[in-house]
């Protein structure tokens, strides 16, 4: 896999960030997560006024060979219908970049359907999904490379037209198992406390996903494979959407920008990523607690605090975008909101 150069940001800047929150006409840490948030973006890109430009999200649709299991209530005909569906404007993630005025870049990373008709869908395609990870690993090495290279590059071209933060969705029937597997084994947690609905499973649905998985766990440990080998945990189970958005996370961070980070299934990414580089977490802006099982606890693998919690759990990114106007008022906050000097104001602590 290619190297990335992350970097922890500079602490000699955090000092005097601190100061100029703490000098805003406003008791001192009256503003609560939005004074965190602007020292986070602060220290990301290193300045007194950080800034939201060109803001970017990427949408990465891709097929699992575990769907054939039938371990999802949706069948994959549905990742293509919806990255059309996407094109047309209709999907939730189209409503919220446009509300939020993001770019939307909706790209084929592997879908099991010619979307060579619609040139609005970036054509990255890989193969036309995944293998099936219950008898063997999802992607060879070549494949898992490409798909890393290729989320890398998509930043780089949404870097090219200004952007200094970015936002990850995915489309991708069944990817709620390989991130289930990846929170069991690097979390040490249970598989049945890690799987949830989905996209709309029963119990007797959850009990069958869960045997299924267990066993694609246990063919892949008979087979020798480390679980404590990140890059092989990954290229074992990952759909080709999933390791595009590890390789846009870990390159935006290389880059300094922050990342918006999804529901489970970006959140298993970002784990994923912090698994490879653990300073990319410092990057990450958490957009939501989602409805599916196990997000908190894999939420609290990486310490980190969810911005919203509104029980969502479509996926595309929505969760994140819908997070978007709260990081904006942190920007605003610590470069337009006075400071006790300016105002005039007798500052009182």
């Amino acid at each position: 896999m290619r190297k990335f150069d992350i970097q922890k940001p500079d602490e000699s800047l955090r000092e005097t960030i601190a100061q100029k929150i703490d000098n805003l006409n406003k008791p001192k840490g009256s503003l609560g997560r939005l004074e965190s948030l602007a020292m986070q973006m602060a220290m990301i890109q290193q300045t007194l006024s950080p800034t939201l430009r060109h803001p970017c999200h990427l949408l990465l649709g891709g097929d699992h060979g575990i769907e054939r299991e039938g371990v999802s209530l949706s069948p994959r005909d549905v990742t293509w219908q919806q990255m059309i569906n996407f094109t047309r404007g209709g999907g939730g993630v189209n409503m919220f970049c446009r509300q939020h005025g993001f770019d939307l870049k909706i790209v084929d990373m592997g879908v099991d359907y010619d979307l060579s008709a619609y040139p609005t869908i970036i054509d990255r395609k890989i193969a036309r999904g995944t293998d099936n990870f219950l008898y063997r690993p999802a992607m060879n090495e070549s494949q898992f490379h490409q798909a890393i290279d290729t989320g890398a590059e998509l930043v780089d071209e949404c870097r090219r037209v200004g952007a200094d933060i970015i936002c990850i969705g995915e489309m991708g029937i069944a990817n709620t198992s390989p991130s289930s597997i990846w929170m069991s084994l690097w979390g040490n947690i249970p598989l049945q406390e890690c799987i949830g609905a989905g996209s709309g499973l029963n119990d007797e649905g959850i009990a069958r996903k869960c045997a299924i998985l267990q066993r694609a766990v246990d063919n892949f440990l008979a087979a020798g494979n480390d679980p404590d080998n990140p890059e092989t945990v990954i290229r074992y189970f990952a759909g080709y959407e999933m390791a595009g958005a590890i390789g846009a996370m870990l390159r935006a961070a290389e880059l300094k920008m922050a990342v918006m980070v999804d529901g489970f299934i970006m959140s298993a990414c970002m784990l994923a990523a912090s698994r490879l580089y653990p300073d990319v977490l410092r990057y990450a802006i958490f957009g939501h607690c989602g409805d599916e099982v196990g997000h908190r606890r894999m939420l609290a693998l990486m310490d980190a605090q969810p911005l919203l919690s509104l029980n969502l759990r479509l996926g595309e990114g929505t969760g994140a975008l819908c997070a978007f106007p709260i990081i904006d008022s942190a920007v605003r906050m610590i470069n337009e909101l006075n400071n006790f000097q300016n105002a005039q104001i007798t500052k009182y602590f």
